[in-house]
């Protein structure tokens, strides 16, 4: 019988079906909560949330969403609180990655990485929150980015957007504040086994600065005064404790999850 700090609680999360999202989805059931796995991609959500329900017994449903269109967010909120009752936790983990040297970007690709890591945490939290005002109670995690807190080489798209989701969580937090409900960002440093650098980024970078793969792998170590890159679980650790009531008196802040690379 699990009895962690989520006992009961009903949480969804954005981008569940792959990588860190995934990885989230696991832990919020393994510390008690019933988890709405949302994800453009149905089938392999279908495969987390029957994962869930086999491993800890946890209610768990897959709903296809596309987080830029606000009827499917509605929908999505609206089978929810159908399904469960209630709504406690949103997290706003959906998000895409486009880079590329500022004079070449196309305007449409620099827009599309906004609509979705922006205004698709804007819908997903709009649409939340409607239920949780009612309720008067709620925690709101968004996954930000180091690139929320500094700006990034040759990504300009990406870091505008974390910025904004910043400034949109403070706001929410002051508006929301009164209604017992809490908003809060969550800021990882790179997080070097994840596949968008292991299929991705490694090889992109290793080519760009003529070295291998491994020592790209270095270098990115290097940069951080720990010595070792950003982990899937040191990211649900801080979203487990903003999403429970141990952080009660926490809201309007973005954390570094950096490993010291960041300290502001």
């Amino acid at each position: 019988m699990i009895c962690g700090v989520l006992k009961d609680k009903v949480a969804i999360v954005t981008g569940g079906a792959q990588g860190l999202g995934e990885h989230l989805c696991h832990r919020l059931a393994q510390e008690g909560a019933d988890v709405v796995v949302a994800d453009l991609q149905e089938v392999p959500a279908r495969v987390v949330a029957n994962a869930i329900q086999t491993e800890y017994g946890r209610k768990s449903i897959a709903i296809p969403v596309d987080v830029t269109d606000e009827e499917m967010v509605s929908g999505m909120v609206n089978q929810t609180v159908s399904q469960f009752g209630y709504l406690d936790i949103l997290v706003a983990n959906a998000g895409i990655l486009i880079s590329g040297d500022t004079t070449e970007f196309d305007v449409a690709r620099w827009r599309k990485v906004l609509d979705v890591d922006l205004v698709g945490y804007f819908i997903c939290a709009k649409h939340a929150l409607r239920v949780m005002k009612e309720q008067k109670s709620g925690a709101i995690v968004q996954i930000n980015s180091k690139s929320g807190k500094e700006g990034s080489f040759k990504n300009t798209a990406y870091a505008a957007s974390k910025f904004g989701g910043i400034g949109l969580t403070q706001s929410l937090a002051l508006e929301f504040a009164e209604f017992g409900i809490r908003v809060n960002a969550v800021c990882p440093g790179n997080m070097l086994d994840s596949p968008l650098w292991v299929n991705s980024l490694y090889k992109q970078y290793a080519q760009k600065l003529n070295i291998t793969e491994e020592e790209v792998r270095q270098l990115y170590i290097n940069k951080v005064p720990m010595k070792r890159g950003c982990a899937y679980e040191n990211v649900a650790d801080l979203v487990v404790f903003l999403a429970s009531d141990q952080s009660s008196y926490i809201t309007g802040q973005a954390m570094n999850v950096t490993g010291g690379q960041v300290m502001h």
